[in-house]
């Protein structure tokens, strides 16, 4: 699904990752770790195409494309998603409207055709349901006035809507309650169609995901098993 070969990326001056070497099979919930600083995040950031990154050596392919040169936009419509850790809040844009504009983009670029009002309504309201989401939070900004658990909870919602080939989440258990990591690891292994990234330091909640494969990051360098 994602081949990173040699892959070396500055942040500024700093250069903060040394010549990756990393495979991730499809079907995977890949385990990123680390210690704090260690690259992880830069690493998944620079996957998913943030612009503040700079490649200045290798190469990222993702399920037989080369997206090393691609935007963040062409990279989510191929399928790759990015819950990160610290989202925006997006006043004057409704939840509904968010979800609504990201799944007609996703529909149109993965298949020609346009997404029915009815398609979505009917996912939106089933998927809703499943992660026990009040209508009302539909209706208000992204991610404005909402506590960490329930921006998981948006994320999720996210994830099940445009139904990604690969998902990279990032520490998705950071500020959510027990009963939300749950709803996390149960939502992660119902996808069975989603490869997934993801980055955590509770072992109780790596142990709910159970992890196929882990990667160790040290000082912008993968350590050797």
């Amino acid at each position: 699904m994602l081949t990173i070969e040699n892959l070396t990326v500055n942040f500024g001056d700093k250069e903060l990752l040394h010549n990756i070497n990393m495979r991730i099979k499809s079907g995977a919930r890949h385990l990123l770790c680390g210690h704090n600083g260690s690259g992880k995040s830069s690493l998944v950031r620079t996957i998913a195409g943030d612009p503040d990154y700079t490649i200045t050596s290798g190469k990222i392919i993702f399920n037989d494309t080369d997206i090393t040169n691609e935007g963040p936009t062409r990279r989510a419509l191929l399928g790759i998603f990015l819950g990160a850790q610290h989202v925006p809040e997006i006043a004057g844009l409704s939840v509904l409207s968010f979800l609504k504009h990201s799944c007609i983009a996703h529909k149109h670029f993965q298949t020609g055709h346009e997404l029915s009002m009815g398609e979505f309504l009917e996912n939106l309201e089933r998927y809703r349901t499943q992660l026990n989401i009040p209508r009302e939070w539909l209706n208000r900004s992204m991610n404005l006035g909402f506590s960490g658990g329930e921006r998981k909870r948006l994320m999720l919602l996210q994830l099940l809507m445009t139904q990604p080939l690969f998902a990279i989440l990032d520490e998705p258990d950071s500020g959510a309650d027990t009963s939300t990591q749950q709803t996390i690891a149960d939502t992660i292994k119902s996808m069975s169609n989603t490869t997934f990234l993801f980055i955590s330091h509770q072992t109780a909640f790596t142990n709910l995901i159970s992890p196929t494969d882990t990667t160790t990051l040290s000082d912008g360098k993968i350590m050797l098993q």
